[in-house]
């Protein structure tokens, strides 16, 4: 049976290697540190740093593919492994959309696919002027790196604009300027596409964003019409096919306020958007990756009941004194149905430290439920004031 390498050791890698287990598949880890997520289960870890081409090669050796936890492998090294014969999914030449917010967004402009107005900044002077165009505030973006929040600023006016350009190009930050967009909520659109041009999507979701963190993902979109949802799914599927995606994508939608869809962001593996169909479809995000990178036949992703929702457990502003442990015991007395899944992280404030999903039939009933027991998990703290050790 086949063994994947998989680059990163978090959580994306932790389920992935929970996904191989079931196909009878080995997931190899190149990781940086022994207690990191996927290390602790993973039967196979290399341990050394994804910008190191010596620590990539060791990882490859022997391994029918090599994946991603994370984009943040320098392209070089990539287009080095590839000539090498390493069977690198999603290939260079794709990833290289998710790695480079420019790049992407230069070449959505140039397939005709709506994206936010933009500009290089490569002066303060830059981000002044398109402020002035399109009025403040503004967007600014590391090029490359930001995620959950990071590497992203919202400047109300030229001065702050300046100060911050200034002082992140000093750090030799690329940046890049974006209009901020007036939206009504923002959508994902998941898609999975093999080497033998095979692709399947998941139903397009919404997803909560709180503290440029995603807080809350509701599967189905609630209210989205058939038509934005076919929008969505179509120019998902077709950007895969257009860029040469292999493996899972997310395409990160703004939906406006009349109407409009535009893409937010690209990610080309397993992605928060997509953990509900871990235990809300027929075939989840981690499985059908492995089947993509390997070039097997896609799963079904029909959703098995009408809402699933996925709510993040964030670490809190301080570690509850209760144990991970005593409160999963809480959880599950009372809200038995909720599926729980611990990343083996350490706390810390606003972390990723495991998700919860509910599934259900009523939206706003499986949310609150969700939303609970994610807050419960977090803070050892009842949002209703129910207390564990009462009569």
């Amino acid at each position: 049976m086949p063994t994947v390498t998989m680059v990163g050791g978090g959580q994306l890698a932790r389920m992935t290697h929970q996904a191989a287990i079931a196909l009878g598949q080995r997931l190899r880890v190149l990781a940086e540190n022994p207690d990191d997520p996927a290390a602790q289960v993973s039967p196979e870890v290399v341990l050394g740093s994804h910008s190191d081409l010596t620590a990539l090669r060791k990882a490859a050796v022997g391994s029918h593919a090599l994946t991603f936890d994370h984009e943040h492998v320098p392209t070089e090294h990539l287009r080095a492994l590839v000539a090498e014969g390493v069977n690198v999914q999603p290939p260079p030449q794709a990833l290289i959309y998710a790695q480079d917010k420019l790049a992407m967004r230069t070449k959505l402009s140039e397939l005709g696919l709506p994206v936010p107005a933009f500009t290089q900044v490569t002066a303060p002077a830059d981000a002044v002027a398109f402020g002035a165009e399109h009025g403040w505030p503004i967007v600014l973006k590391a090029v490359r790196g930001g995620y959950d929040g990071r590497g992203v600023w919202m400047p109300e006016s030229a001065a702050e604009a300046e100060e911050i350009v200034t002082d992140q190009l000093a750090h030799g930050v690329a940046l890049l300027a974006e209009a901020k967009v007036d939206l009504q909520r923002e959508l994902s659109a998941m898609v999975a596409r093999s080497p033998y041009g095979q692709a399947a999507t998941w139903p397009v979701v919404e997803t909560v964003q709180r503290n440029g963190q995603c807080a809350v993902v509701i599967a189905p979109a609630p209210g989205l019409s058939e038509n934005l949802a076919t929008q969505a799914e179509t120019m998902a599927l077709n950007l895969a096919n257009g860029l040469g995606v292999v493996g899972a994508m997310a395409v990160e939608l703004f939906e406006t306020h009349d109407g409009t869809l535009l893409v937010n962001e690209l990610a080309m593996r397993p992605h928060n958007s997509g953990h509900w169909g871990m235990d809300g479809a027929r075939t989840g995000q981690f499985e059908q990756h492995l089947r993509a990178v390997l070039d097997y036949p896609l799963g079904d992703t029909t959703p098995l009941v009408p809402v699933t929702v996925m709510a993040n457990i964030l670490g809190a502003a301080e570690a509850p004194a209760m144990s991970m442990d005593e409160r999963l015991h809480h959880l599950f007395a009372r809200i038995p149905d909720a599926k729980v899944h611990l990343y083996g992280k350490s706390e810390r404030p606003n972390r990723k430290i495991g998700h919860i999903n509910v599934l259900g039939d009523d939206v706003a009933v499986v949310r609150e439920k969700a939303e609970r027991a994610a807050h419960w998990m977090s803070c050892a703290v009842w949002t209703d004031g129910w207390d564990p050790h009462g009569e």
